[in-house]
């Protein structure tokens, strides 16, 4: 038999929980269907720089703020910019305090704490979703079950089983991968890395290729080796070996090269997609789309987690405002939703082209003296 809903959101990410926190702060209740089978089931990433205007927008909407700011992490805005030879070209303390940094997975948690008991669904895959006749939309899960919803939500990722009903876009390879290693303890077991890295993010780029890594809240470091290659370059797996990743850094310092051949644990490929810039759909009553699912793209704008958040706030913030009238509430939220997140998709995309074009990193110490950041 199967469940309806007046809200339902799909999917449990950081959009989806601040959607349905808003909603709860207003007296409003959703539920949400997320595949995971459990809060605990995977990993959630490594560090995120939340950004004035968005993310910590949304979470004084949330009513979360002040928690937020005992999780971020003292330092953790500092960033460093190397050449190929380990060089530092610059570095800046991020004392501004601007874009405090938080573990994703804290403040996933900080968000799921948030919300009422019974909220969400875990275990409940999305397998396919269609509109029936009587407006109504219908998602199917993998177990076979069934739910409808009045409003439907999809705030379920790249891969979004939702998007179908409003759109036919979908994520193209962006030609570059990142292959992500993780070094814990660093100060006790990686000390060299360690200091390398600093307190916070390290850009060490050069053509085609390159090392990112940030400390996280915990003390590891995490890291990320990004490779201009096919998007099958690793094989059939997410796995891939260290001699395949440093064979592309033969002749950069071995300090840098220590990022991934001292990693712990195995290296697994990403390789980024996007959807087009600019990427909107038509007015479709009932259901709309947030985050990665309207707009995913590349993380060298540093939006993505903070369009997420700020998507949720305002989607709920919509409804609120209209009461009884969803498919104005829907049509406010994406006037203001398409050009923010074209806007971003577009800066993500010239970042990426930025960070690895031949002359690199000077085009990101360029952006960074654009800004008025210290360059050496």
């Amino acid at each position: 038999m199967s469940t309806h809903h007046p809200i339902a959101i799909v999917g449990a990410g950081l959009g989806g929980l601040t959607l349905a926190r808003v909603l709860h702060v207003h007296g409003i209740e959703a539920v949400l269907y997320d595949l995971d089978a459990s809060p605990t089931a995977r990993a959630q990433g490594g560090m995120l720089d939340i950004h004035e205007d968005s993310g910590q927008s949304a979470l004084r909407a949330a009513g979360l703020h002040e928690e937020f700011r005992g999780l971020v992490l003292p330092g953790g805005q500092a960033t460093r910019v190397l050449d190929r030879h380990a060089t530092v070209r610059s570095e800046d303390d991020g004392e501004d305090g601007s874009r405090p940094e938080v573990s994703r997975g804290a403040l996933r948690d900080l968000l799921l704490g948030s919300l009422p008991d019974g909220a969400i669904r875990w275990g409940a895959k999305a397998a396919g979703v269609r509109t029936l006749d009587d407006g109504r939309h219908e998602v199917t899960l993998a177990d076979g079950g069934t739910f409808t919803a009045d409003l439907l939500v999809g705030a379920d990722g790249a891969w979004s089983k939702v998007r179908p009903l409003v759109s036919d876009a979908v994520p193209a390879y962006c030609g570059l991968s990142f292959v992500e290693a993780h070094l814990p303890d660093a100060d006790a077991r990686h000390p060299r890395s360690a200091a390398l890295v600093g307190g916070g993010m390290l850009f060490a780029l050069g053509e085609d290729k390159g090392f990112l890594a940030h400390r996280e809240s915990d003390g590891a470091l995490h890291v990320y080796a990004a490779l201009r290659v096919a998007a099958d370059w690793a094989g059939d797996g997410a796995a891939v070996t260290k001699s395949a990743v440093l064979e592309h850094f033969a002749d950069w310092d071995e300090e840098l090269r220590s990022l991934v051949a001292d990693g712990e644990g195995p290296l697994v490929s990403r390789p980024i997609h996007a959807l087009p810039v600019g990427h909107r759909w038509a007015r479709a009553a009932g259901v709309t789309l947030l985050g990665d699912a309207a707009h995913l793209m590349s993380p060298f704008a540093g939006e993505g987690a903070n369009l997420a958040l700020l998507d949720g706030a305002e989607l709920a913030l919509a409804l609120v405002a209209h009461p009884g009238d969803v498919e104005r509430a829907l049509a406010a939220y994406e006037e203001a939703l398409f050009p923010r997140s074209e806007a971003a998709a577009a800066e993500s995309a010239r970042n990426l082209e930025l960070c690895f074009a031949p002359d690199a990193p000077q085009g990101l110490l360029d952006m960074f003296a654009s800004y008025g950041a210290p360059v050496g």
